[in-house]
């Protein structure tokens, strides 16, 4: 499934129609334009890069600003340059909130169960991936009913168990019931406000804001039209344009396959023998040798990746138009990387022959595959 990430100035556009408080804040294009910008706004100030990845204040794109001077100082230093491989042509200058404490609020969608999930924690501020990890017992997680959706009862369940009581109890399950309106009524697979701030004088701001719209809802919202180009990043507009299925992932093990169930079952290998897989990238059945060529180009383009698992089974997929395909991708790669290619079906032989032509050697099994391209990235993590 394809998503759309907004930008946390647009998914704070979409909060503040449902009526969940968020900062005073300004959208800034051009650093010149931040001190009349914050004529309005009181300091102290938060200038964040507006760009979709996670982690934007630990890779530096979120820098705090005393005075108007020093959030032009800010502004200056993010806009033009990049994060996490994504140009930063828009700044959100914001006031600062006055903390006493962070949360998390969110839902998504559970597959496994066939239903929505909030997901909440007294511990806001960092990746809920993160907190999961290291205090599983910290998520409090409650299944909803998609087709009743939370009832106040539900929401205000969460509250408690987040440990408030009273008007802040009514007031956290408001705005989780409204969290899940804009999850509902924006045909999101996920909204998130983390941190959600409690401030000192007892109120709650989400100081963040996440949505991922599942794009085969666009049509139903052209409101969230964003330039492609702004939100992602260059490898992976390259494989949009060409039709590919392309998520960038965490590790350093850079995965094509051909159809989406065996990608996952390579990434699943992967992860059982100790590895950590880079991306998901598939290109689909009856993939031309032009389309592996540039998938494989985009994943040995990426700087995380250490090596390349080629899976591909070949029904109408021909294994020599893949095989020319590879040698074509490595051929023009700036960086020259180990790759493990397992190459099966329509064509094996041509495609084996094509290979070994060229220096490459090619594994018939999924297993053994998997086992090599994890050794050489390095082994297990």
């Amino acid at each position: 499934m394809i998503v759309l990430n907004l930008t946390e100035h647009e998914a704070k556009q979409v909060f503040s129609k449902f009526d969940i408080s968020i900062p005073k804040g300004k959208l800034i294009a051009d650093s010149k334009q931040v001190r009349s910008a914050v004529e309005d706004l009181k300091p102290p100030y938060m200038v964040k890069a507006q760009v979709t990845v996670g982690g934007r204040g630990k890779a530096g794109g979120i820098l705090p600003a005393a005075s108007a001077k020093e959030a032009e100082e800010a502004a200056a230093k993010l806009l033009g340059s990049q994060l996490k491989g994504l140009p930063i042509k828009q700044v959100l200058v914001e006031e600062k909130v006055d903390v006493k404490k962070e949360l998390y609020v969110g839902f998504t969608v559970d597959r496994a169960s066939r239903c929505y999930v909030a997901l909440a924690s007294a511990v806001g501020g960092i990746e809920i991936e993160e907190t999961a990890e290291k205090t599983p017992a910290a998520i409090v997680r409650v299944a909803v009913d998609p087709q009743t959706g939370i009832s106040s009862f539900d929401a205000s369940d969460l509250a408690k168990r987040l440990g408030y009581m009273g008007s802040q109890l009514l007031d956290l399950s408001r705005l989780i019931q409204k969290l899940y309106r804009v999850l509902v009524e924006s045909d999101a697979e996920m909204v998130e406000i983390n941190p959600l701030v409690e401030t000192e004088a007892g109120s709650f701001v989400a100081a963040d804001a996440r949505i991922v719209i599942d794009d085969n809802a666009l049509f139903r919202h052209p409101e969230y039209a964003v330039e492609e180009e702004q939100t992602l990043t260059p490898q992976e507009a390259l494989a949009r344009k060409n039709n590919l299925a392309y998520v960038k992932l965490q590790g350093d093990v850079g995965v094509v396959g051909n159809g989406a169930g065996l990608v996952m079952a390579t990434l699943d290998l992967l992860n059982l023998f100790g590895g950590r897989t880079a991306d998901f990238l598939d290109v689909g059945g009856g993939a031309s040798m032009e389309a592996i060529k540039v998938a494989v180009g985009i994943v040995l383009a990426d700087p995380d990746t250490k090596a390349v698992l080629v899976n591909v089974l070949g029904g109408i997929t021909r294994c020599d138009e893949v095989a020319r395909g590879i040698i074509g991708a490595a051929g023009e790669a700036a960086v020259k990387k180990p790759l493990v290619v397992r190459l099966v079906g329509t064509n094996q032989l041509e495609g084996q022959e094509i290979l070994a032509a060229a220096g490459m050697s090619v594994l018939d099994s999924m297993e053994e595959a998997a086992k090599r391209a994890v050794e050489l990235a390095g082994g297990k993590r």
